[in-house]
């Protein structure tokens, strides 16, 4: 929140309060078995749910603010006709639909989403968190509503995201993965957006745009080595922006980020961008010259197997 407070808005920052999301949305996304261990875990006291996430006495309804977040963000972008950012604790797009993993415990994108697909439209996800969004991808893997877009890193927790992975057979071609080498820099990004993101898109012809934007990818965060600047996700959000049909058809969720002045300085520089404040908000320039090229070549020639057959480039386990 110091990252959108450094934009200095004044009046034209609205803030809007979150209300908890209703059990017909979570059952949407997630089993009942999952909601109801999640929620008598944590009235227990909470702990490890597993060795990455961990739960307190007051993370179920913490989990339900955060996920509910999403859907009062979409009525305040109908109303506003304005982005929406979604500063949410804990993120989500880890969180499959019969589990908690990855510091996630419900999946707060794919909530949104659903309500959205359930209502008629088709939705685009872009996830540019470092780590791939293996939830968001399994809960929309074969609904051909939904295209799900990632850049990561790899290797990297979770061990998903291979360039093959597409969708399920309703759904050929919705899920759009980019894995991309350790000290990939902004321009390596840019060059993926542009030759395999963009042409999906325009493909699908989204009607909203929901942003799983982890900044982790920050070439100070502790957690992963991908080298962008805050300058980089500036030019992220300028991109994906493009893609909003128009300006309340985008939302941004919150998800990774573990250096506290790279998350506060990147926040600044994307939502800059988003509200025409880029010039308060970017404090860092784009960066280039990191290795990834041939990683975009090759995640290209893999999709295009995935697609259309060609089973010249399948069989290589250890390759992205």
């Amino acid at each position: 929140m110091r990252g959108v407070e450094d934009l200095d808005l004044g009046s034209d920052l609205l803030y809007v309060a979150a209300t908890p999301a209703p059990a017909e949305r979570l059952v949407r996304v997630h089993t009942p078995a999952h909601l109801q261990r999640l929620e008598q875990f944590s009235a227990a006291g909470g702990g490890a749910l597993d060795p990455d996430t961990y739960a307190g006495p007051t993370s179920w309804e913490d989990a339900r603010m955060a996920a509910g977040a999403g859907l009062v963000a979409i009525e305040a972008a109908r109303t506003h006709r304005a982005p929406v950012f979604v500063p949410a604790r804990p993120p989500g797009h880890h969180a499959p639909a019969d589990r908690a993993m990855g510091f996630c415990l419900l999946n707060n994108v794919a909530v949104a989403a659903s309500a959205l697909t359930d209502a008629g439209e088709r939705v685009l996800i872009v996830d540019w968190d470092v780590h791939h969004g293996n939830g968001t991808q399994d809960l929309f893997w074969d609904d051909p509503s939904v295209l799900y877009v990632s850049t990561h890193q790899w290797p990297c927790y979770p061990g998903t995201g291979r360039a093959g992975e597409i969708g399920g057979p309703a759904a050929r071609g919705t899920t759009v993965n980019v894995p991309l080498p350790p000290g990939a820099t902004g321009d390596v990004l840019r060059a993926a957006f542009e030759r395999i993101v963009t042409p999906a898109v325009e493909a699908f012809s989204p009607t909203w745009v929901l942003v799983s934007a982890g900044f982790d990818a920050h070439r100070d965060d502790p957690l992963a080595e991908l080298a962008l600047s805050a300058g980089d996700f500036a030019e992220l959000a300028g991109t994906v922006a493009g893609y909003a049909p128009e300006p309340g058809r985008l939302i941004v969720f919150l998800e990774g980020g573990y250096d506290v002045d790279a998350l506060r300085a990147s926040v600044s520089a994307a939502l800059g961008r988003l509200v025409g404040a880029s010039g308060r908000g970017v404090t860092e320039g784009p960066t280039s010259g990191g290795p990834g090229s041939e990683h975009i070549t090759a995640a290209l020639a893999r999709r295009h197997a995935a697609l259309w057959g060609d089973d010249h480039v399948h069989g290589q386990d250890q390759q992205p």
